[in-house]
């Protein structure tokens, strides 16, 4: 089985001291590809670096909502730019995050705007984060809907009405090892079920969100653990890994518009 991890943050202090022995774990376990998540500028040059030194790898580029307020005046040009560089299939990580607040939120709203008018020109899809802000972050999205290929909604940790919702905007489904949480994680386990097989990507959002089900614990989270991930996610959706790999596999690569 071969398994895409879409989404670690291999840029994270965590995987500085040697990048390649964690992606040689992963390969290990069959994590043969990865998207490496960014979540500003300095983050999407680090990770071309790494991209350009290991072909596994793909990248986005953007701004995460947390970092919205040190984003530059330039920063379309900069994202575009950026975007030219092949290892570049997806805007983001961008989106709205109204619980913490680290950027306000009218900073929030127009820096996630431009880069989603950037995702429209370059017909590139998004790579989106929410959170407590679904309502604003719909209206944008629905402004967008025509001229954006596809969106990802990333690490999604909510129920059934909000996948319903996220389905309604076009959204494909990013599970993480949120799945793995008896605590936090019952509405998503009660979801997951009804995520259209076409929609669903897998990701460990790694160093976080180690999967809770892996004995003994792991001091953090790696790519290697996407399997653990996908084993939770098949018995919920009473499907063989086999199936599962096959799925997300596929859907991975048309997600991102890459060849297999």
């Amino acid at each position: 089985m071969q398994w895409f991890d879409a989404g670690v943050n291999l840029t994270n202090a965590r995987f500085h001291s040697d990048p390649l022995y964690y992606l040689d774990r992963a390969a290990e376990q069959g994590v043969t590809k990865l998207l490496v998540i960014t979540c500003n500028l300095n983050d999407t040059e680090q990770a071309l670096v790494l991209a350009e030194r290991y072909p596994q790898l793909k990248v986005t580029a953007g701004v995460h909502p947390h970092d919205a307020s040190a984003a530059p005046l330039d920063l379309q040009q900069r994202i575009m730019a950026y975007a030219e560089h092949p290892a570049v299939v997806a805007i983001g990580e961008c989106g709205l995050d109204f619980n913490r607040n680290y950027s306000p939120p009218d900073v929030q709203l127009r820096v996630f705007e431009q880069q989603l008018e950037v995702a429209a020109e370059l017909q590139l899809p998004v790579y989106l984060h929410e959170r407590d802000a679904f309502t604003q972050q719909q209206m944008l999205l629905q402004k967008f809907d025509e001229k954006i290929p596809r969106k990802l909604a990333h690490c999604f940790t909510g129920g059934c009405q909000e996948l319903k919702e996220y389905l309604k905007l076009g959204c494909y489904i990013g599970v993480t090892g949120w799945i793995c949480d008896e605590r936090r994680g019952g509405a998503l386990r009660e979801a997951v079920s009804t995520i259209p097989s076409e929609r669903l990507l897998l990701e460990t959002d790694a160093p976080f969100l180690l999967p809770r089900t892996l004995k003994p614990r792991p001091k953090f989270n790696e790519p290697c653990w996407l399997p653990e991930v996908a084993r939770v996610v098949a018995e919920l959706r009473g499907v063989s890994m086999q199936t599962l790999a096959e799925q997300t596999w596929r859907n991975s690569h048309e997600f991102f518009g890459i060849s297999e």
